[in-house]
């Protein structure tokens, strides 16, 4: 057991600085650099980002992938070695346990095929909100009811989904992307836009579910919020609204 503890202590002090490093690059990428870029003229982009963009997304994504990783492992330790995923241990693991257990990990390639149909999820962040928070609802509901999964169980599972489908577009959507767009700029050529559009909204995406990707982590230890999974699908609505004015606020803030 204190072996495990140990492990543990490790796990979680290299996810809260990896997870540091990765969302505050996320918000400098959003609420910071795209702002900022947008005043610059193409001489300027030509000079700044091939310098600028891949030093940062070094960082930006191998803080994402450092994140993901401790998180697996401690999701590996705490809930699936050290029994506190199920609502009642005594009744084991069901086919519905290993489905939503399974669908934590594989739900991203849903998520990516919705991406890429041609209608308003992909680029109406309006439509995307109340899609998403329905799918979310309806994940929640089967992972409590179907599953089985306890309070802390179903929580940090939707912060894992979440942060599988954020570390997915990282490394196999804005990265490749934007490899192509500093390329381009750097050429003095413009880049493709639908590259550009792509990449924009599955790093805004991101941004907006950090935020309650950050409440998954820090309320899978508690019980307050445990009479309803709906309280938790009432956070991402109240996060997502929120992330939304600070969009709004950063186009707002001015330089010298």
């Amino acid at each position: 057991m204190q072996a495990m503890d140990i492990l543990q202590s490790i796990f979680r002090w290299i996810h809260v600085v990896a997870g540091i490093l990765w969302i505050g690059l996320l918000y400098f990428f959003n609420w910071v650099n795209g702002p900022f870029a947008a005043t610059l003229d193409a001489d300027s982009k030509r000079k700044v980002a091939p310098e600028l963009m891949p030093r940062a997304l070094f960082w930006f994504r191998w803080g994402a992938a450092y994140t993901w990783v401790t998180g697996v492992l401690l999701l590996l330790l705490v809930f699936y070695h050290g029994g506190a995923l199920l609502n009642d241990p005594s009744r084991g693991w069901t086919i519905g346990t290993i489905v939503m257990a399974a669908f934590t990990f594989f739900g991203v390639f849903l998520y990516d095929a919705l991406m890429k149909m041609n209608t308003g999820l992909k680029t109406n962040t309006k439509v995307q909100f109340v899609v998403f928070l329905i799918l979310i609802a309806g994940i929640l509901y089967l992972m409590s009811a179907w599953a089985g999964f306890g309070y802390r169980g179903y929580v940090i599972h939707l912060g894992t989904l979440f942060g599988t489908i954020m570390a997915f577009n990282v490394w196999f959507r804005i990265w490749p992307s934007q490899k192509k767009i500093i390329t381009a700029v750097k050429e003095g050529q413009a880049p493709d836009a639908a590259v550009v559009t792509m990449a924009g909204m599955r790093s805004k995406q991101n941004t907006y579910m950090s935020v309650p990707l950050v409440w998954t982590m820090i309320n899978a230890h508690t019980t307050w919020a445990s009479t309803c999974w709906s309280i938790l699908v009432a956070v991402v609505a109240i996060a997502w609204i929120g992330v939304s004015h600070l969009y709004k606020k950063a186009g707002k803030v001015p330089g010298f």
